[in-house]
C-alpha cells in the first residue's frame, strides 16, 4: 500500500485524479486534489476535490446529490497521478451527462464497442430528436401502452424459444426484449445506473443470506 506522503504533488500542491466508473469502466472526469482533499476523500469514502478556479475544496455531490462513493484509489508508477474508481449516485458532469468526456476529437473507423450505457444514450437521443423513419421514434411516438405491449410480446417470444431449448433463437429474442425494456426505461426516466444499483443491493442481501445459512 502506498502512503499518502509518498505521492508527488506538483508545485501548487495538486495531483491529478482520473475518476472512473467502477461498474462500466468509463472515465467520468479529470479533477485535482491537494493533500487535504485527498485525506477527506479517504476518510469519507467520497470524492473531494480542489477547485483550481475557486481555489477551495469541494465535495462532489454536496450540492447536486451526485456523490461518488470511492471503491479504490490507485497511484501510478511515478506516484504523481491517481485513478479513483467510484460508484456514482448520478451524473459526473455539471452538464448532466454521465461523463465529462463527450466531445470526440478523433474517431477510429473501427466499430465502437457495444455497451448498455451506449445503447441507452442512443435511445435517449432518439427520444429527444425523433428522427423520421426510426423504429425507436415510432415507439416513443406511440407512447407507453405500445412500448409495454412490445415488452410483453418479446417476453413471450423468449419463453417460447427457451422452452424449445433453442439457444440461438433464445439469444436473439432476449436481445429484442432487452432493447424494448431499455426503450421503456428511457420513456420512464429509469437509468442504467438505477438498475445496476438495484441489482447490487440484491447481491449484498443474497450474500448475507448465504452467509447466514453457512453459520
Amino acid at each position: 500500500m502506498v502512503n499518502i506522503n509518498e505521492l508527488k504533488f506538483d508545485e501548487k500542491g495538486l495531483i491529478p485524479a482520473i475518476v472512473v466508473d467502477n461498474a462500466s469502466g468509463d472515465v467520468l472526469t479529470l479533477a485535482y486534489m491537494n493533500k487535504e482533499s485527498l485525506e477527506i476523500s479517504m476518510k469519507k469514502r467520497l470524492t473531494c476535490f480542489y477547485s483550481r478556479s475557486r481555489q477551495c475544496l469541494w465535495l462532489k455531490g454536496e450540492t447536486s446529490g451526485n456523490y461518488q462513493h470511492i471503491v479504490s484509489i490507485t497511484a501510478d508508477c511515478d506516484k504523481d497521478a491517481l485513478v479513483i474508481k467510484v460508484n456514482k449516485d448520478g451524473p459526473a458532469c455539471h452538464t448532466g451527462t454521465d461523463s465529462c468526456f463527450t466531445a470526440p476529437l478523433l474517431l477510429s473507423e473501427e466499430a465502437t464497442p457495444f455497451s448498455m450505457n451506449g445503447l441507452y444514450e442512443l435511445l435517449t437521443d432518439r427520444k429527444e430528436k425523433m428522427p423520421e423513419g426510426s423504429y425507436t421514434t415510432y415507439l416513443f411516438q406511440k407512447g407507453i401502452d405500445k412500448i409495454l405491449k412490445k415488452v410483453g410480446e418479446e417476453t413471450t417470444e423468449v419463453i417460447i424459444a427457451g422452452k424449445a431449448d433453442d439457444k440461438r433463437d433464445t439469444v436473439y429474442e432476449i436481445a429484442d426484449l432487452a432493447y424494448h425494456v431499455m426503450v421503456l426505461m428511457v420513456e420512464m426516466g429509469i437509468t442504467v445506473d438505477d438498475i445496476k444499483n438495484e441489482l447490487a443491493s440484491r447481491h449484498v442481501i443474497d450474500k448475507k443470506v448465504k452467509q447466514e445459512k453457512m453459520t
